[in-house]
């Protein structure tokens, strides 16, 4: 083998090695790339779970803050408020602690913080309802001592105020109601007074004759009220107008009223629900944004 074939067997040799530091540089500076590419993906996921994870700490302490504000007299509703609370700050607690976030994680949060707001929008109407209660019953017990006073300086002058008001309301246009009574039917729908045999409530009524009311097509609502004060609903959407907001209902039926008497029942069906308590209920109905009466009832 002469000089020439061996320069020329080194150079094919050179460039052969050439080659190979060059395919070795390419495959090391595509790995750094995808390397560089996938840590600024994982840091930007990972700022977006701590978003995430903030943003449902934020949301937490607004609920600490609207249950701390909530007040009642209701023992029944207290208790169910610091359990609430109780369960609010174990939440914001555990998410404070948590270093490792992931998706699974802040996908269970969110469904927790949205089972807690939801039980917060049902406190804040049972609260709602239960002052408004009060301060009827207030302001009709006011209204009754101002009436005795009448009674006792000015019974003639009472007498015909009272002639003119039976006349008024004769006239007036706000439904009424009579023979409104409940009643608890078991399986077979027979009547029962026993709680835990109860399958569903009937709720009888006969909206009165009034020829002033207006005809038609009418919602009639009924909200139920169980011995500890909380209201029976099967949905929180269940909601209609009632003055200046919007309350929870328990059941309705909408009836075509033509200004006669007109019999109407509305059942609550208690077969896929918890059984009933003892104790004595309170059945509340509506139409037309008024409420048009109220009855009571008892279990055992």
């Amino acid at each position: 083998m002469n000089e020439i074939d061996i320069q020329n067997k080194q150079s094919a040799k050179v460039r052969r090695n050439n080659i190979i530091v060059i395919a070795l540089s390419v495959v090391l500076l595509a790995v750094a790339v995808l390397y560089f590419l996938q840590n600024r993906d994982h840091k930007m996921i990972v700022n977006e779970l701590n978003a995430e994870k903030d943003s449902i700490r934020l949301e937490l302490n607004e609920l600490v803050v609207r249950y701390d504000s909530l007040s009642t007299e209701n023992d029944t509703i207290n208790e169910q408020l610091f359990l609430a609370q109780t369960k609010v700050k174990d939440l914001l607690i555990e998410i404070e602690q948590t270093k490792k976030i992931s998706i699974q994680k802040i996908n269970s949060y969110q469904k927790e913080v949205t089972t807690l707001r939801g039980i917060m929008r049902d406190f804040v109407v049972q609260i709602d309802s239960l002052n408004r209660r009060n301060q009827e019953l207030m302001a009709e017990n006011l209204e009754v001592k101002e009436q005795f006073k009448r009674v006792e300086s000015e019974k003639e002058q009472l007498s015909q105020e009272k002639v003119q008001l039976e006349q008024n309301l004769q006239r007036a246009a706000v439904l009424q109601v009579r023979d409104f009574f409940v009643e608890a039917l078991n399986s077979r729908d027979k009547e029962t007074k026993f709680a835990k045999r109860a399958d569903k409530l009937r709720i009888y009524f006969v909206i009165s004759e009034n020829v002033t009311s207006r005809r038609g097509p009418k919602n009639i609502y009924a909200r139920i009220m169980r011995p500890d004060q909380l209201l029976m609903s099967k949905n929180e959407n269940n909601l209609f107008q009632f003055e200046d907001l919007k309350i929870q209902y328990s059941a309705m039926r909408e009836v075509v009223y033509e200004g006669h008497d007109l019999p109407v029942a509305i059942f609550w069906d208690n077969s896929n629900e918890p059984e009933l308590m003892t104790g004595k209920y309170t059945v509340d109905l509506f139409a037309d944004g008024r409420n048009i009466g109220t009855t009571t009832f008892e279990l055992r």
